[in-house]
Formats: structure tokens, C-alpha cells, sequence
């Protein structure tokens, strides 16, 4: 913000109890009519002041000192103005005063902003976010660092210095040297985006370095089982138990829709009595903090009942005996070449086989598979059914025959 009004005094300011002697030389600044004065630790007899040059009288020694300090004193008070607005900073007579007496805020920095935005997050994990959301955030942080050493050569950057060259090169830079996909380089982007509109809130970045940069994702084909390799799976003998247990836990996976982080948290008392008196899994998706309510399909029932007596089920209070992701995925790898599966088979992938060939592609309608799976927006399940073609030749087929009927 541009004053209306700015002006400089100095002036000899009276002392309590003062009958003579040298007076202290103050100065004023008035900025928009708002005044804030400093002593400028020079002292002078009044006869020797003079009032409307604000400038000691004479030519001796001591006079020439203390007009020499005061007009650097005015000229840096003008430094102070400039150095404001070049910061964007409003121009007030405190924040003058600030600037000259070293007492100005320190200038705001991106990492230690981002860093103090992940502790609060991190002390707040397990109850308003997910142990993957907090790791996701301090991934960009480290991202962001590593991107500023290697743009600007610097530890840090001012959030003032953030422009859309800044967001436009840490996308080319996520991409080319980080290899990251479009998608997640857009992820790692929207992270960073959420701690620039707290800046922009905050009054401390002026301009949004996002305006005209472009989110938008690629879609992305999601794998997924078939009828016939589900099956495949699902009669599958193996000779070795650790593999049996992993394709069960999996196969409950696809029957229910549930992500590796909901098998793993599932309790007994999250399996209750529905509204139809059969029975149910009653969650919340780790992920987004959603209500889940999926009935058990019989397939998900048997393998329910296969590990109820487990020494793991029973001593962690566990449903299934859940191994870690890592390790999940590794078996998986070694079940899929057992079966003559081609795909990359990932635990993630039974939550997409179960909101294609186990719902939609048997008519259950969008919306209840919408809801199974905690999804906030029926757009994201959408995704899913954009990509069935049983469909899309059950359509083609109805649309035939009207058109065989209408000739």
C-alpha cells in the first residue's frame, strides 16, 4: 500500500523537570498521520538549534558531526521506505522505525513454513490424518529442497521470490530429473500448492505463482482382474501355506473392496449385523476419513471363517493374518507367475477388481459401488466404469436390437 502522506521531523524534545542545559535531538516519522519518534542519541544547547532548518547552527565541529548524522539518519529512513515496497510491505511510520532499528520481521522462507506445516500435521497423525498422507507431505518437502538446491544453489528461498517459473521448473524437474510420472509430479505440485495458499492467506506472498499453471491429471487405466483370472486364483492349490494365506487375503480384498491399510486395521467388531440381518463390515477408509459399509459377500464370509481361530487373528484382535504391504506385494509377484497371471499384481489391485468384475460388471448399480468403496464424489468411481467393456457390448447390443426392431 502506496502513503498518502510522509514526512520527517526532527525536533529537540524537553526533558521531565528540564531547566537548562542541552536538549535531546528526536525525530518524527508521520506516515498517513500515524507518527512514531526516535531519539537519535545526539544532544544540543537550544540556542544552538535551529528549529526550521531541523539542523544544528554554526560551522564548528560539533555542528557539522551532528547535521551529517541526522541527514544520514533521513536519507536511511528513505532507504527504509524504498526497501518496503520493494518488499511489497505496506509503508507505516512503525514499520520505518522497524527497518532502521533492525527490529523488522525476518523475511519469511518456503522450508521452514513447509516443515512447520508437517510437524503440525505429523502431531496430529492417526486422528485427522493418515500415517500415507504425512509421509506424502514430507516426501514433497524433501522434494522441494532438492529442487531449490539444484535451481538456485541455496538452502531455502523467500516465499516473496515464488513465481510461476518456480512451480512451472519444479514440475520440469520432478519429471526430468526425479523421473516422476505426470501424476505424481502433479500430486508433489498440489502438496506444495496447499502451503503457498496459506502464505497467500497469510498476507505473506502477494501474488499466486499458480495463477495460469495447469493441474489437471492424466487419466490412468487401472488394472484389474478378470472373471476368468479371479477364478483362476481363487482354485488355485498351493503347496505352500504362506502363498495360500496371501491369495486368501488378497481374494477378501476383492471381495469387499477394502485397501491394504483397512484389511490391515479390520477388527472383529467392525463385522456387525446389518439393516437385512446378514452380515456387514462397518469402517472408516483410513485414507480419506470415510464411513464404509460393505455386506459380506459369501466368498469374503469363507475366508473370514478359514482364520477366526488364528494365533495372529486372535492375538492382535485381526481378522485376517495380515502381512506388511511390502511383503504382501512380493508374494503376490511370485502367486501371479504361479498362476500364469501376466498382470503386475499389487494388493490394490483387488480393491479395482472389486469395483469392475466383481460389482459393476454384475449390474450393480454405480452408486452402491460408490458407496462401498468410500468414495467422497461418484466421478472417481466413474473411472472405473469407463473402462468395461462387458458394457459398453451390453449396450451396443440392447441398441441393435431396438434398431432390428424399429427396421
Amino acid at each position: 500500500m502506496l502513503e498518502s502522506s510522509f514526512s520527517i521531523l526532527f525536533y529537540l524534545k524537553k526533558p521531565k523537570e528540564y531547566t537548562k542545559g542541552e536538549m535531546p535531538i528526536y525525530m518524527r516519522v508521520t506516515v498517513n498521520g500515524a507518527r512514531k519518534e526516535i531519539g537519535t542519541k545526539h544532544s544540543i544547547e537550544p540556542d544552538r538549534w535551529n528549529g526550521d532548518a531541523q539542523r544544528a547552527r554554526g560551522n564548528n565541529e560539533t555542528s557539522k558531526i551532528i547535521n551529517a548524522y541526522l541527514d544520514t539518519l533521513e536519507r536511511k529512513v528513505h532507504d527504509a521506505r524504498i526497501k518496503l515496497l520493494e518488499n511489497s510491505k505496506e509503508v507505516t511510520a512503525e514499520g520505518l522505525v522497524k527497518v532502521l532499528t533492525g527490529q523488522e520481521e525476518k523475511p519469511r522462507m518456503l522450508l521452514e513454513v513447509f516443515k512447520h506445516h508437517n510437524d503440525q500435521m505429523a502431531a496430529l497423525e492417526n486422528t485427522e490424518y493418515a500415517p500415507a498422507t504425512v509421509k506424502r507431505y514430507d516426501t514433497t518437502l524433501e522434494h522441494t529442497r532438492l529442487f531449490i538446491a539444484w535451481k538456485y544453489k541455496l538452502p531455502d528461498i523467500e516465499i516473496k521470490n515464488l513465481t510461476f517459473d518456480f512451480v512451472s521448473d519444479m514440475e520440469f524437474w520432478l519429471k526430468s530429473v526425479r523421473k516422476c510420472n505426470h501424476n505424481s509430479a502433479i500430486k508433489y505440485i498440489g502438496n506444495m500448492r496447499k502451503i503457498v495458499n496459506y502464505c497467500l492467506k497469510t498476507g505473506w506472498l502477494a501474488r499466486d505463482p499458480f495463477f495460469g499453471f495447469k493441474m489437471a491429471k492424466r487419466e490412468v487405466v487401472r488394472e484389474y482382474l478378470n472373471e476368468d483370472e479371479l477364478q483362476a486364483l481363487a482354485a488355485k492349490q498351493f503347496a505352500i501355506d504362506r502363498l495360500s494365506q496371501v491369495r486368501d487375503i488378497f481374494l477378501f480384498s476383492c471381495y469387499t473392496g477394502l485397501a491394504f491399510i483397512d484389511v490391515f486395521q479390520l477388527t472383529p467388531a467392525s463385522i456387525v449385523k446389518g439393516v437385512d440381518g446378514k452380515q456387514w463390515i462397518f469402517t472408516s477408509r483410513q485414507k480419506t476419513d470415510t464411513p464404509t459399509r460393505v455386506p459380506l459377500l459369501p466368498q469374503a464370509q469363507e475366508i473370514l471363517n478359514k482364520y477366526k481361530d488364528h494365533p495372529r487373528c486372535i492375538n492382535e484382535d485381526k481378522v485376517v493374518p495380515i502381512l506388511s504391504n511390502q511383503k504382501m506385494n512380493a508374494y503376490l509377484k511370485e502367486i501371479a507367475d504361479v498362476c500364469g497371471i501376466t498382470k503386475t499384481l499389487t494388493f490394490h489391485i483387488a480393491r479395482h477388481t472389486f469395483a469392475t468384475t466383481v460389482t459393476l460388471n454384475n449390474d450393480v448399480p454405480i452408486e452402491s459401488v460408490s458407496k462401498m468403496l468410500g468414495h467422497k464424489s461418484i466421478k472417481i468411481t466413474q473411472h472405473y466404469a469407463k473402462i468395461l467393456d462387458k458394457k459398453v457390448s451390453e449396450d451396443m447390443r440392447l441398441l441393435s436390437k431396438r434398431l432390428q426392431n424399429a427396421k
